[in-house]
């Protein structure tokens, strides 16, 4: 593993009490970084908290909810002194079933926690960053976000958006210190799978070039780099993790 400068570096990971923002915060802590992790599953959160060890705090933060998110910006704020990372990590897919049997309840929730939870956490994190004018963002998309999938209509219109609003951003702050950008993996085996079918996730598997799920380690050392100190020309871009199924 090539190791990336984190030292001292403070980072908040959204969804990161397991799956892909777990994976990201276990580089972080070996990349020599400090973190808050932001999960609704507070419980859970203080335990991955844990098992990381020192250097590690948590919160349970609905993403979806602004108050919720400015509270564990401030909470943050005060005991690390300062945030240079955010990794907008969490995320649900929602039912699978035709757009045409989605009720507005089951869209809204997945738009919710997707696109607006990421608006968000940048919202209220990146006043922060202004204050020492350096940070860097990372959004974790979907390659659902450049294609579509069928069936998750919700899960895809919100990722595709993720892109939009990490180009949007990217330029708005592209004078000051601060990078944002996105990632884009293909299927990876985490909890977020468990709410769809085998047959589904077959479907996902084939159209994979490389012929296998990416691997959590694989996500983290893309977000690790995006992190660092080393990417400092590169924003408003999205990075693909899609095996060769998107190269765009």
């Amino acid at each position: 593993m090539n190791m990336i400068d984190l030292k001292e570096r403070i980072i908040v990971i959204t969804g990161g009490a397991r799956g892909i923002g777990y994976a990201i915060a276990e580089r972080v802590i070996q990349s020599g970084g400090k973190m808050a992790i932001w999960d609704l599953n507070e419980n859970m959160a203080k335990d991955s908290a844990s098992a990381l060890g020192s250097g590690t705090v948590a919160f349970g933060v609905n993403v979806a909810d602004p108050v919720s998110v400015k509270n564990a910006a401030a909470a943050t704020e005060e005991i690390f002194g300062r945030i240079d990372g955010l990794v907008n990590s969490a995320g649900i897919t929602g039912p699978v079933k035709p757009t045409i049997e989605y009720d507005f309840g089951e869209w809204k929730d997945v738009v919710d926690v997707c696109l607006t939870g990421t608006f968000n956490c940048c919202r209220h994190v990146v006043p922060v960053m202004l204050k020492r004018d350096y940070g860097r963002i990372v959004n974790i998309s979907s390659v659902a976000g450049k294609e579509g999938n069928p069936n998750i209509a919700a899960y895809s219109a919100a990722k595709a958006g993720v892109l939009g609003f990490t180009k949007s951003l990217g330029k708005e702050l592209a004078k000051t210190g601060i990078a944002v950008n996105a990632v884009t993996p293909t299927t990876a085996k985490t909890p977020i799978l468990d709410g769809l079918t085998s047959e589904f996730i077959e479907y996902m598997r084939v159209r994979i070039p490389r012929d296998r799920f990416v691997e959590l380690h694989e996500i983290a050392s893309m977000v690790v780099w995006l992190l660092s100190e080393e990417n400092s020309f590169t924003t408003a871009s999205t990075f693909d993790l899609s095996g060769g199924r998107t190269t765009y």
